[in-house]
C-alpha cells in the first residue's frame, strides 16, 4: 500500500475493465464492476458497491455500507457517509424492471452527504452542498447549501471548509466572510444562491 498503486484488500472483488486511479484504498468486502471509474486518491470504504456506469472524482472518500448504483456521478472531494442510499429508479418494481429509465444523479465537487442519508434519483446536489445525517434530498441542492430533514429542507449556508455562514436576515443582496478560514462569498437574496467570491 505505497505509492500510487492502488490498494484493493484481499476480500475485495474488482472486475476487469474496472478504473482505478493512483493511490486508491478499496477496503473489505467491496465490489467494483467492469467499466466503473474511479480516480485518483478515492477511498471505498468496507461493504460497498459500484456500479459499472458510476464515475468517482479524484480524492472522494466513500465510507462503509455505500451502494452507487448507475447513473451516480461524484465530483472531486465528495465526502459520503457511512449507509447513506442513493436509488436509481423512481417507481420500482420487482416484477416490472425499469434498466433503460434509470434516472442520473449528479454530486458536485467538495459536497457532503451525511450518514444514512437517502439521495433519491435525478437530483441534483451542487457544488460544496452539504447534506445532514439522515436527510432525504427529494430535490435539487443550490452550491454551499446545507440541508437537512425528511424530506429535506434548507437549514443554512456552510463554507467549502464545511463552517457554517452566517446570513444577514434582511432583503440585501451581500457578502459573507467564513470565521474559520477566511473564504469570501456573495449572496443573493432574491435567488437565495451563494457563490465563491476567487
Amino acid at each position: 500500500m505505497t505509492g500510487n498503486v492502488p490498494f484493493v484488500h484481499a476480500t475485495a472483488l474488482v472486475e476487469e475493465g474496472a478504473h482505478l486511479g493512483a493511490g486508491c484504498k478499496i477496503w473489505h468486502q467491496v465490489h467494483i464492476m467492469a467499466g466503473a471509474w474511479i480516480g485518483p486518491r478515492v477511498v471505498i470504504g468496507k461493504n460497498g458497491f459500484v456500479a459499472s456506469t458510476v464515475v468517482v472524482g479524484e480524492s472522494c472518500r466513500i465510507q462503509n455500507n455505500v451502494s452507487l448504483y448507475d447513473g451516480v456521478t461524484l465530483g472531486a472531494g465528495v465526502f459520503v457517509g457511512p449507509s447513506a442510499v442513493f436509488t436509481n429508479v423512481k417507481r420500482p418494481r420487482a416484477r416490472f424492471p425499469r434498466r433503460d429509465t434509470y434516472a442520473e444523479t449528479r454530486v458536485d465537487d467538495d459536497a457532503t452527504i451525511g450518514a444514512n442519508a437517502t439521495i433519491l434519483c435525478g437530483t441534483h446536489i451542487a457544488e460544496a452542498a452539504m447534506i445532514a445525517a439522515g436527510a432525504v434530498v427529494t430535490c435539487d441542492v443550490p452550491a454551499f447549501c446545507l440541508v437537512g430533514g425528511a424530506p429535506a429542507r434548507r437549514m443554512g449556508w456552510v463554507c467549502r471548509c464545511g463552517e457554517a455562514l452566517v446570513v444577514r436576515d434582511d432583503d440585501s443582496d451581500h457578502e459573507v466572510s467564513c470565521d474559520e478560514c477566511g473564504r469570501d462569498y456573495s449572496f443573493s437574496h432574491r435567488h437565495s444562491l451563494m457563490s465563491e467570491l476567487k
